[in-house]
């Protein structure tokens, strides 16, 4: 397994270089677990490493609503109202898009998402709330040429974020790390330690200093978990 580490190790970073942490999506009460499955896959694909949530009161967050595979490498973070988590995010200077249909609304594909941006999609039902859509900086819509006026959620979301991705790939803001060491640090420890990373947990004690290939080098970790 040890001669496999640079392997793995090389395939985090170039994730990581990819990340694009002003970029996100904050989903407001939606709650199907295939469509958050796809929205937070659609994520992962186009470089967001965070994405936001509220979710009904009859729902409670427990992680699992999300493919193991990709809530592996995407962070969600759940508020209990739309205004925390919109002041979370514009707190953080974004631009924050609502999909919504308002005559306001313009076509998804004028907006500049090279800017700090946050894409708002709403529930399966009723889409967005009228709280939200008063809360954001910019109504988007998809045309539609057919008979449905709508489409599914996790299927909107992703041809947004691939409009994201196409223009912030046209200005080359993929395969520069922008995310601070320490975050890199712990995300490479996490996928490469796993194990190790539940037995530091468990038993409340630091987390071992790695070397270049991703090994624990780290005499003074090995002696304190000798202690244990």
């Amino acid at each position: 397994m040890q001669d496999q580490k640079p392997e793995r190790l090389e395939k985090i970073l170039q994730l990581v270089a990819n990340r694009q942490p002003d970029l996100t999506v904050f989903m407001e009460e939606v709650h199907k677990p295939h469509n958050l499955a796809a929205i937070v896959r659609t994520a992962d694909a186009v470089g967001i490493g965070e994405v936001h949530a509220t979710f009904p009161e009859d729902v409670k967050y427990t992680g699992h609503h999300t493919a193991s595979g990709s809530k592996r490498w995407v962070k969600t973070h759940p508020y209990e109202s739309l205004q925390l988590g919109i002041a979370q995010i514009k707190s953080q200077g974004m631009q924050l898009l609502c999909a919504h249909f308002s005559d306001q609304a313009v076509d998804f594909r004028k907006i500049d998402y090279t800017k700090p941006t946050c894409l708002l999609v709403g529930s399966e039902l009723v889409g967005v709330s009228e709280q939200a859509a008063e809360l954001a900086d910019q109504h988007i819509t998809i045309p539609m040429l057919g008979m449905v006026q709508s489409l599914n959620v996790s299927v909107a979301t992703a041809l947004i974020l691939y409009e994201a991705q196409r223009q912030r790939a046209e200005q080359d803001m993929y395969g520069q790390c922008k995310i601070p060491q320490a975050e890199v640090d712990l995300l490479i420890f996490k996928s490469l330690h796993p194990t190790v990373k539940s037995y530091c947990d468990k038993h409340q004690i630091r987390y071992p200093r790695l070397n270049e290939v991703g090994d624990i080098e780290d005499e003074e970790w090995h002696q304190l978990r000798k202690m244990l």
